[in-house]
């Protein structure tokens, strides 16, 4: 599998009110093009840092970071990025909000409108291109935030627990959403974008990822990496098998420390 993200023994120190504090320490991490990752942790325990380390938008104190084979020194031109709040321009209309990257990276909008209008249709937005976001749903508003994530088909993706202030039914629908616009059932592996996910639900990571990261207490490390053998496409169905909930008890005992069996799936 080619190589997308490459993480090699990466700290983040920062100047807190009473001196240092290690937010990361020893992180080594690779993902493949086309994996889905989700990183699970305490709070506090450097996820989000993280995920901006990835992006540019903080420098690592100590250790390498790569994207596409080039060392992060500055804001990473491709990637799209997703946050807990949808963060729409309240006075832009959604098809506004979703056509922004391409104003900030000095495209024309109106080259990229019909990607835009394909997007939101994808999206289960069709029709609310013109609404504010005042006017639609938290989860609609968070569909839309993912689209203008894709605008510019950026190859990989990084969020930020974009669905932790959803209710639980939404969330789940959100859930299949990504899934399905990341082409779970369409595309092979290499065709579909590189996804680190950060997120406090293990049942939401397992469902989700290829893989699942999981980070130590402050400052976080790397306490276990395990995979998702669960087949794809996922279903609701899915939550309700063996394998699951084995894999769901795994995570949760890497997290506590305890000790349990394998998963097998």
């Amino acid at each position: 599998m080619r190589e997308l993200i490459a993480l090699d023994r990466v700290g983040m120190m920062y100047q807190g009110a009473s001196g240092p504090v290690a937010a990361l320490a020893g992180i080594t991490l690779e993902v493949g093009a086309g994996e889905f990752v989700s990183l699970v942790g305490p709070s506090g325990c450097g996820k989000s840092t993280l995920l901006r380390i990835v992006a540019g938008l903080r420098p690592a104190t100590v250790g390498t970071v790569t994207v596409a084979g080039r060392a992060v020194r500055q804001p990473v031109a491709d990637v799209g990025m997703v946050f807990q709040a949808p963060v729409l321009l309240k006075w832009r209309s959604i098809l506004q909000n979703v056509l922004l990257p391409a104003e900030l990276a000095g495209k024309n909008p109106a080259s990229l409108r019909g990607r835009a209008e394909q997007l939101l249709d994808m999206a289960g937005l069709k029709g609310f291109g013109d609404r504010l976001p005042r006017e639609l749903s938290g989860g609609m508003q968070q569909r839309a935030a993912l689209c203008r994530a894709l605008l510019l088909d950026p190859p990989l993706l990084l969020m930020d627990e974009p669905f932790g202030a959803l209710d639980a039914m939404t969330r789940d629908d959100m859930a299949l959403e990504l899934l399905r616009i990341w082409g779970e059932r369409d595309l092979g592996r290499e065709a579909r974008k590189t996804v680190l996910f950060v997120t406090h639900s293990i049942a939401e990571a397992v469902f989700l990822s290829d893989r699942v990261v999981v980070m130590s207490p402050r400052p976080g490390r790397i306490a276990a990496d395990l995979r998702i053998g669960l087949p794809r496409p996922r279903t609701v169905e899915v939550r309700a098998s063996e394998a699951f909930g084995k894999l769901n008890l795994a995570i949760f005992n890497a997290l506590t420390g305890r000790v349990g069996d394998a998963p097998s799936a």
